[in-house]
């Protein structure tokens, strides 16, 4: 179901074996790894250093695998809205950007469905995505 110039041979992969309704996150710097995704999952270190690689990099890379149905986003809650939820809106549209606090974002990350999850180096706050894998048509 792959559609892609994607060269990441872990990242193929687990988006090879993932299909409709698998979700893939994409996780910023900060984000618990260990506890805050399913275990069993796939999961690839792109952290090179405090930076890089970016989420939306990632993002990009991750759209021309594989066709998107929703998008899970890590809300603060109260505050304005964290700067890259303009930038994932230009990646993902016009697919919409589902809010969710903190911590139901980690238990959305913990579900059965999670195929992947893509550690960045990315710094800011909130750059965190749940991609939910739409279909080919």
């Amino acid at each position: 179901m792959l559609k892609t110039t994607l060269l990441h041979p872990g990242i193929v992969s687990a988006l090879g074996r993932a299909g409709h309704g698998s979700t893939v996150l994409i996780s910023d710097g900060n984000y618990p790894h260990s506890t805050g995704t399913r275990a069993g999952a796939d999961l690839v270190f792109l952290n090179l250093r405090p930076g890089l690689v970016a989420v939306d990099d990632i993002l990009g890379a991750v759209l021309t695998a594989v066709p998107v149905e929703s998008a899970y986003v890590m809300s603060p809650g109260d505050g304005p809205e964290p700067d890259i939820f303009p930038v994932f809106r230009q990646h993902l549209a016009p697919v919409e950007l589902t809010p969710l606090d903190r911590f139901a974002f980690y238990d959305k990350a913990r579900e059965p469905d999670l195929a992947l999850a893509i550690a960045s180096g990315d710094t800011r706050l909130y750059a965190n995505i749940l991609l939910t894998i739409g279909v080919v048509s």
